[in-house]
């Protein structure tokens, strides 16, 4: 049988899941994975705005529709975690996709390879995401202590945001990149879609390969904020690695969506620093009050939506066009 409650010390909801909702969970994602490369995206294709604003309108339909299947299998209670992650997953996720962005435009990469080279970055993040959450869980359970190492790791990443200027990986500085070619034999020509080509009868990565092993580090380096954020909010592995996959998988939609739009969310990061400092708290203070799921996800929905708000208002002023009072007249110029 399944239980879930809100009872324990750690008070989060304790659930017992069935290999049957493991085998259901990544069924799902291995499906949705494969109808979206070999049916919607078969052949290579630009990406245009339109597609991928009703691609990005599915993913997030999925995301919150499996949520509504957490609450009938589990509860409200793992309902609320699940949402919460997801939430917190898909609002720092939005910085990464801008750092895609930034590689893909790099490497020049054509519009019409990006989003394969995107699904594999996808599936690499699914992966290391599982090890991360797993390995997360794993020690808070073991030693309850870390929950004040990631608590303090986030505030401290809170105030890095807010007192920072944008770091992001700048490909041509990459040490990271540098040790690729050291390493893999390279091809400074793509060939099509593929990630390595055969030159003279040898073997070389296209830059393709280099382009997907980048955006799989970056997506380490997100991670190292974004899962411990996550456990703020949810101990319970099924939820967690849910939450972070259904997240995950739009965003090679939301990249199409956003890429272009960097300089009109100029507040997304000091709402994030909010979110993560939220979290960090939160995490902190556990052991002495537990702060309930509803209000974590109303905070952090309150928190997203003023930030992305803000910036488009701010941005939409920008954009106005200013005359000058001293201008003379048309028919006195």
């Amino acid at each position: 049988m399944l239980i879930a409650s809100e009872g324990g010390s750690s008070k989060f909801v304790d659930l017992d899941v069935s290999a049957y909702w493991w085998l259901g969970l990544l069924g799902l994602i291995g499906v949705l994975l494969l109808v979206d490369l070999l049916v919607v995206h078969r052949e290579s294709h630009e990406v245009q705005t339109r597609e991928a604003a009703i691609e990005s309108i599915v993913w997030i339909s999925i995301g919150l529709a499996f949520g509504l299947v957490v609450w009938w299998g589990f509860g409200g209670g793992a309902a609320g975690e699940y949402y919460s992650g997801y939430l917190i997953e898909k609002s720092l996720s939005i910085d990464n996709v801008f750092v895609w962005a930034l590689i893909l435009s790099y490497f020049q990469v054509p519009p019409r390879y990006q989003h394969r080279v995107l699904f594999w970055g996808i599936f690499g993040a699914l992966l290391l995401r599982a090890i991360f959450i797993f390995a997360g869980v794993a020690l808070i359970e073991k030693f309850e202590w870390v929950l004040y190492v990631f608590g303090a790791f986030l505030l401290f990443t809170a105030v890095k945001l807010v007192v920072s200027e944008n770091d992001h990986v700048d490909p041509s500085t990459s040490k990271f990149l540098k040790l690729i070619h050291k390493v893999v034999p390279m091809h400074d020509e793509l060939d099509g879609q593929k990630l390595f080509t055969r030159v003279n009868g040898k073997r070389f990565a296209t830059p393709l390969f280099a382009v997907l092993l980048l955006i799989e580090m970056t997506d380490v380096l997100f991670a190292v904020d974004s899962v411990p954020a996550v456990l703020a909010v949810s101990h319970e592995q099924f939820v967690v690695f849910a939450s972070n996959a259904f997240a995950i998988l739009g965003l090679r939609a939301l990249y199409f969506l956003l890429a272009d739009m960097h300089a009109k969310f100029s507040y997304l990061q000091e709402g994030l620093a909010i979110i993560l400092a939220f979290v960090g708290v939160k995490m902190m203070i556990n052991e002495w009050y537990h702060i309930p799921t509803w209000l974590s996800l109303m905070v952090i929905t309150i928190v997203l939506l003023s930030s992305v708000g803000f910036s488009l208002r701010v941005a939409r002023g920008t954009d106005t066009i200013e005359i000058p009072e001293d201008l003379p007249p048309p028919d006195e110029r």
